[in-house]
């Protein structure tokens, strides 16, 4: 008889009488040792996938600092190796003297036993010294070098100030090269360096990836060509940014990008240059081992569970089937039918606790029956779930520019009293003017656009992130008023911005050459005596719309202004000097003021008291000028603002004090009318009979506009 037969013969017995089993032993078996086999071997192969790759990851941290300081010093003993030998090249030009002839010999020499640098560039002297076989054999113009080494003044001034400046040429050669600005005994020298075999301690054909940047995140050396030549920008990679901000020499982070990767970076900076070697690597790549192992673990734990729980199964069965049959039994008993066919089912070949416990029931079947032969038959009992532009735009800007007066004579007597050595107290000289006159603009919220020598563009407006699309809306509507009241509002802070600022000048510059009076007199007796230069200076604003955004080309760009108003901007500043003021305002800045903050006839010469603070002195000057487009115009001198608090204005430097002499620049104390103003800076009283501001407009160019 079958199991099937089994469920026929017990299904007759009433529910009410029969016990259901609810909680097979097959499944209660599966499910514990499947657990106890999931429990064992995950356990297991977590304990090992987390030392392993604690392991690993250790191994890799090591293994990455290994190839990092091996490559930092590799790098370094190259870089310095040329450094050597640059000097010493210099060293025996110093000996040889004129001697044209010497002097190529050890050009020929130095170059062919230092193939890897390609040119040697004396700024001071204006000596070039080029590697013409390598030139040659990278197919270079001759004159690539110098043309190079004069595009990069700012760099060389920084040398000229104590700086070592590294910088990947590679864009400008189109060929891995290196450029090095270094002072050396009161000169400086460039050169520029092959990066080719520089480039092979970076290329280990490992899964690190090292490259050399200097202190501003630029790829010097990378075993991507691309990223070399390109000098790309690593600045926002995490790792050069801690190797930027760290004050240690080397170390080591795990750090995510932005992508959701993560790495381990390590860095080393080198003795010089503020350059540093950094070497990265992939967790993944390294913990790939780690995981496919882990994955390999899991597939053996999975199907490991799968046979178990087909043994399990198989041998619940050879349980659960002779069980049934004993339960079927055992309910066929208590119903009363002690000599139930189901007697048949119970095995012999059993040896285990169930046979012993067939043996029972068949035991207890005849105690029963004999029992029940002795008694009466007993009454059996019954059984029983669950989601972060660089385009250009048309914005109403107030544009600025200064310029020194009379610069070209300030630089000839810099060059008289110090010769070779005028160009780093020019640089001096004109970094501590213009770092006096920046904090102004900047402090009024405005822009430096650019420094052109000693003249400064700023402006204001430039930055602020409004669309003009509200022209557009139909004129008189309550949405185009009230865009046009929010845009007029914006305009005119920007254009009372830039007097204020020029008024801070005012103060800066009084302070300054007060200051440089006072120095100059306290080294006067020295050999070489240091000075300052007493200096005055011109500024012009003027308001309108302007072309704002990033201009220029994929090697460089800048974020500048360019149009009519800047060009007029221009214009302006170089008219002070012919109407006697130091600061010029047009007629449109002008005209965006006039009704808030200046006493004019339009206002009835009165203005609101919330404006009495920033009122506004000026004066028109008496002579009229043609502008395209515009006709007649005026420029308009400022003469004060009898408002200006200068040592709230000030009061950002901890160290201001206000000094009583500067302070009639500007404020209550300052001057009244142009001609007080002059008379306080020194202006001559102009001729404006012979003033002709119209020739004045071909002088002007602005670059870029």
């Amino acid at each position: 008889m079958d199991s099937n037969k089994v469920k026929e013969k017990t299904s007759h017995t009433p529910a009410s009488q029969s016990e259901r089993v609810r909680h097979p032993i097959g499944v209660k078996l599966i499910a514990i040792i499947s657990m106890i086999v999931m429990v064992a071997l995950g356990g297991v192969t977590y304990a090992v996938s987390y030392f392993v790759t604690a392991d690993v990851r250790n191994n890799a941290e090591e293994n990455n600092l290994t190839i990092n300081s091996r490559t930092a010093s590799d790098t370094e003993n190259r870089i310095t190796s040329a450094l050597s030998s640059v000097a010493m090249f210099i060293d025996l030009l110093n000996t040889a003297g004129t001697n044209t002839t010497e002097i190529k010999q050890m050009e020929n020499l130095f170059f062919a036993r230092n193939k890897s640098i390609v040119a040697v560039y004396l700024p001071e002297s204006s000596r070039l010294f080029v590697n013409s076989t390598y030139m040659i054999s990278h197919e270079l113009e001759a004159d690539s070098a110098l043309n190079y080494f004069l595009q990069e003044d700012s760099l060389i001034k920084k040398a000229q100030n104590g700086y070592i400046e590294l910088q990947n040429a590679s864009p400008f050669f189109n060929v891995p090269v290196l450029s090095f600005f270094y002072p050396a005994e009161g000169d400086v020298v460039a050169f520029l360096y092959s990066a080719e075999e520089l480039s092979e301690s970076f290329s280990s054909g490992s899964v690190n990836q090292s490259f050399f940047v200097n202190k501003d995140g630029t790829v010097l050396a990378h075993s991507d060509n691309s990223l070399m030549r390109a000098a790309a920008d690593e600045s926002s990679n995490p790792i050069v940014r801690a190797m930027q901000e760290s004050a240690a020499n080397n170390s080591q982070i795990t750090y995510t990008t932005k992508d959701k990767v993560e790495y381990i970076g390590a860095f080393r900076k080198l003795s010089f240059g503020d350059c540093a070697v950094i070497t990265t690597v992939q967790t993944a790549i390294i913990l790939e081992g780690v995981r496919k192992t882990t994955r390999r673990n899991l597939y053996i734990s999975a199907i490991i569970l799968s046979l178990s729980i087909l043994i399990i199964y198989f041998f619940s069965k050879s349980l659960s089937r002779p069980l049934k049959v004993l339960t079927a039994i055992v309910n066929e008993i208590n119903q009363g039918n002690f000599n139930t066919e189901l007697f048949s089912e119970i095995k012999k070949t059993h040896k285990d606790e169930i046979g012993v416990l067939a043996n029972s029931t068949k035991h207890e079947r005849e105690i029963l029956n004999t029992f029940t032969k002795l008694t009466n038959k007993g009454v059996t009992q019954a059984i029983i779930k669950k989601e972060i532009d660089f385009e250009p735009h048309l914005k109403d800007i107030t544009i600025f520019f200064s310029d020194i007066r009379g610069f070209t004579a300030i630089s000839d007597g810099f060059k008289n009293r110090f010769g070779e050595k005028s160009a780093a107290e020019i640089i001096s000289f004109l970094n501590d003017y213009m770092s006096r006159m920046v904090s102004c603009i900047t402090r009024t919220g405005g822009t430096v656009d650019k420094f052109e020598g000693d003249a400064i563009m700023a402006a204001w407006g430039v930055l602020r992130n409004e669309s003009l699309d509200w022209e557009q809306l139909p004129k008189g509507s309550k949405e185009y008023l009230k865009a046009k009241k929010h845009h007029d509002a914006y305009v005119r802070h920007d254009a009372l911005a830039a007097i204020t600022c020029c008024m801070a000048m005012r103060y800066s510059l009084m302070l300054y050459n007060k200051e440089a009076e006072a120095f100059t007199k306290a080294h006067e007796k020295e050999p070489l005596a240091k000075y300052k230069p007493h200096i005055r200076i011109g500024a012009g604003l003027n308001s309108g719309r302007a072309t704002v955004g990033f201009m220029g080309s994929f090697d460089k760009m800048e974020y500048t202004s360019i149009g009519d108003a800047v060009n007029f901007a221009s214009r302006t500043e170089a008219s002070n000097k012919p109407c006697g003021t130091d600061t010029l305002i047009t007629q449109d800045t002008y005209d965006i003021l006039k009704y808030d903050f200046i006493k004019c006839k339009e206002n009835n010469f009165t203005i609101k008291p919330e404006n009495k603070p920033c009122e506004l002195i000026v004066e028109q000057i008496p002579v009229d000028f043609e502008v395209k487009g515009k006709g007649k115009q005026h420029f308009f001198g400022v003469v004060n603002m009898p408002g200006f608090d200068i040592k709230k204005f000030f009061s950002f430097d901890k160290d201001f004090k206000l000094d009583k002499d500067c302070e009639r620049a500007v404020g209550p104390k300052g001057p009244k009318t142009l001609s007080e103003m002059r008379k306080l800076l020194g202006i001559a009283e102009p001729d404006f009979g012979k003033v002709n501001l119209d020739a004045e407009e071909n002088k002007i160019q602005v670059a870029g506009s």
